[in-house]
């Protein structure tokens, strides 16, 4: 295998494309030591892995310390780096303990650390000198601002930006010259990441600790005032998205600059992990060596196909959010499509082929009642095994005892030849593990107590007069379409997501306004340039006094804690609660559980579109109309699209 070279900041420094660009590191998830082991075989660059209970996967299986260490020693025989996940937001009581797990797996072999809260990456940057530290996606980095922030202000080496970007907004992000990580493939939380707070607020386990009940992938419904339901579309899995699948988009990805391409799935079993990072190596290998061909495209995603996934969508990419972007139908496994039924007998089907499949594959028949068939038959969607190899064009005859007819589609939802792959590379790499010997490595680690954690102290401009009214951003794009309004006398809540696009607006409204609370980095930064008086609010989450200290040193006045810490945390956080200047939820009459950039308004049907064929939020006429998502209890939760088209969802 070739050792490829790797920067301080993960980047390939020997691996380059034909046009001499820089190709990006390939960064693979593991969440135990076969999966480490797995994605190194399969060509990664690097891997990233939770050790001890401060990150976002809490439930993964995790490693020993032994595990890890020996990890670590085959990666780094094989040029791959290693980086430890801390990316969940920690209490005062906490920050020690988790200042130390950073240096023990630092010791144990790790390369860098990814950290989401703010409090955290200060005190290891103090405790830890010349730890490097990346900034996970939690931290909610839309905009440059954002990434300038991060560099300048914490220190960190790597930002890690949110899912929903487009290529040409990935770009603009690269070319501040901070290293940008960027997920390639995988699932989609359909919330922004460090905004959601349903799994906290309704079910009392919270995605910001890693412990998040995955309600995106549950059923509802959507009704209007009256309660009738008003879904148009297949299926009930209305905020379920299809996984990301980026690789169509994998040159405009690296002209674009991007320092490292992230596979999600630290839940995910090895065989999921050595499939796709060898597709996505196959990939990068074909543009290094000027090899790269879209007609190739088809094959690599069918490839990536045969491990599990929901479907697949480059929407975001494109600067889409619509209906395409959804699993209406399914929140599991959907496989990858080899073929139809040309004839049914008595308990054997026939498939024709148009892709291999081998013995033992698991197939999927999706079979639908026709449109004669009573309302209370179900879809039956039987999965048989292969019974023979085949190619493309064949057919074959599998054995089936379920009702289905000509005409279905079949799916691969499990492959043979993939597992068996696996389990042989596995073989070699264990043996591997086992013969090498750990490095323990020495690091250097300050006192807890030497870092600042003084967040009490009132600020000037916490103490300057406050206007007693209050309003949302997002409401305002409606109240004041054409900005004329005198806000001089409001609190301007800023909108939780601050991408290029929102950057006008929220600078027009900055100049507007008596006071703005601040709910992302970006918005932060415009605040400061324009020196106006900001507060934060979450998802600026402040959870610690270390977080406190560094946002009164960027400015802020008022600091917001979130409803879910108040809620289902507040013994923890009453010394922060009780900071002078501290405050409740910025949304304490109305809690909203999620924001995200799809519409959920599109399970009624197709957008309307004006003259241009295009969509335009702002003059959709469901938006005027009540919407309520029903959770299975009954629970109906207020759903409000905003102009820009941008659901956000309310507790009730």
């Amino acid at each position: 295998m070739a050792i490829r070279a790797m920067g301080p900041s993960g980047q390939c420094e020997t691996g380059l494309d034909a046009a001499g660009a820089a190709l990006p590191e390939l960064l693979a998830p593991a969440g135990g030591l076969d999966q480490m082991l797995a994605a190194i075989a399969a060509g990664t660059d690097a891997i990233y892995a939770g050790l001890g209970g401060f990150n976002a996967r809490v439930s993964a299986h995790g490693f020993t310390d032994d595990e890890f260490a020996r990890g670590c020693a085959v990666a780094h025989a094989h040029g791959v780096r290693v980086y430890v996940t801390l990316n969940v937001f920690v209490f005062d009581d906490e920050l020690s303990d988790a200042v130390a797990l950073g240096a023990h797996a630092l010791e144990l072999g790790a390369d860098a650390l990814i950290v989401a809260d703010a409090g955290l990456a200060c005190a290891l940057s103090a405790a830890i000198p010349g730890v490097e530290i990346h900034l996970s996606t939690q931290a909610g980095v839309h905009s440059e601002g954002a990434v300038r922030l991060a560099a300048d202000e914490l220190g960190v080496e790597r930002v890690t930006t949110a899912r929903e970007l487009t290529v040409d907004e990935i770009a603009a992000l690269c070319a501040t010259g901070v290293p940008i990580e960027v997920f390639c493939h995988g699932a989609i939380c359909i919330g922004y990441s460090g905004a959601c707070e349903f799994s906290a607020l309704r079910r009392g386990r919270s995605a910001m600790r890693g412990d998040c009940t995955q309600p995106c992938r549950l059923a509802y419904d959507l009704v209007d005032e009256a309660g009738q339901s008003v879904v148009a579309v297949e299926g009930d899995r209305l905020l379920c998205p299809h996984d990301y699948l980026g690789i169509a988009h994998l040159p405009e990805l690296v002209d674009a600059g991007v320092a490292s391409l992230k596979i999600e799935g630290r839940m995910k079993n090895p065989d999921y992990v050595f499939n796709v990072v060898r597709v996505w190596r196959r990939a990068l290998d074909m543009l290094r060596d000027g090899a790269w061909d879209p007609g190739a495209v088809e094959e690599l995603e069918r490839e990536l196909g045969r491990s599990f996934n929901r479907g697949f969508t480059d929407a975001y990419l494109r600067g889409r959010s619509g209906a395409e972007l959804m699993s209406f139908e399914r929140a599991i496994n959907q496989g990858v499509r080899v073929g139809r039924l040309v004839a049914v007998g008595h308990e054997e089907v026939t498939v024709e082929l148009d892709a291999a499949v081998a013995a033992g594959d698991m197939l999927e028949i999706r079979f639908y009642p026709g449109v004669d068939a009573r309302p209370d038959v179900p879809k039956r969607w039987p999965q048989v095994p292969c019974p023979v190899d085949a190619a493309a064009g064949k057919r074959v005859v599998v054995h089936c005892k379920r009702k289905v007819d000509a005409g279905c589609e079949v799916y691969l939802i499990r492959s043979a030849g993939v597992l068996d792959q696996t389990a042989a590379v596995l073989e070699r790499m264990r043996a591997e593990a086992d013969a090498i010997a750990p490095v323990a490595r020495a690091v250097e680690v300050l006192p807890f107590e030497d870092v600042a954690v003084d967040g009490g102290a009132s600020t000037e401009l916490a103490e300057r007069a406050v206007p007693a009214h209050m309003v949302f951003a997002w409401q305002l794009m409606d109240a004041d379409p054409r900005g004329e309004r005198d806000l001089s006398d409001a609190v301007v809540v800023l909108d939780e997501v601050c991408r290029t696009g929102d950057v006008d607006r929220t600078r027009s409204l900055m100049q507007r306004a008596g006071r703005v609370v601040c709910r992302n980095l970006g918005q932060v930064v415009i605040a400061r340039e324009l020196g106006m008086t900001f507060d934060v609010a979450a998802p600026v989450f402040c959870a610690n006094r270390v977080t406190l200290t560094w946002l009164r040193g960027l400015g802020a006045g008022r600091v917001y804690l979130s409803a879910e810490l108040l809620g289902n945390d507040a013994e923890r956080v009453a010394e922060l609660a009780a900071c002078p200047g501290v405050l409740g939820p910025v949304d304490a009459d109305r809690p909203e559980l999620m924001v995200c950039e799809h519409c959920l308004l599109t399970a009624e049907g197709a957008c309307a579109t004006d003259a241009t064929g295009q969509v335009r939020c702002r003059d959709c006429s469901r938006r005027q109309q009540a919407r309520f998502l029903v959770e299975r209890d009954g629970t109906r939760l207020p759903v409000v699209i905003d102009a820009c088209g941008r659901t956000r969802i309310f507790l009730s």
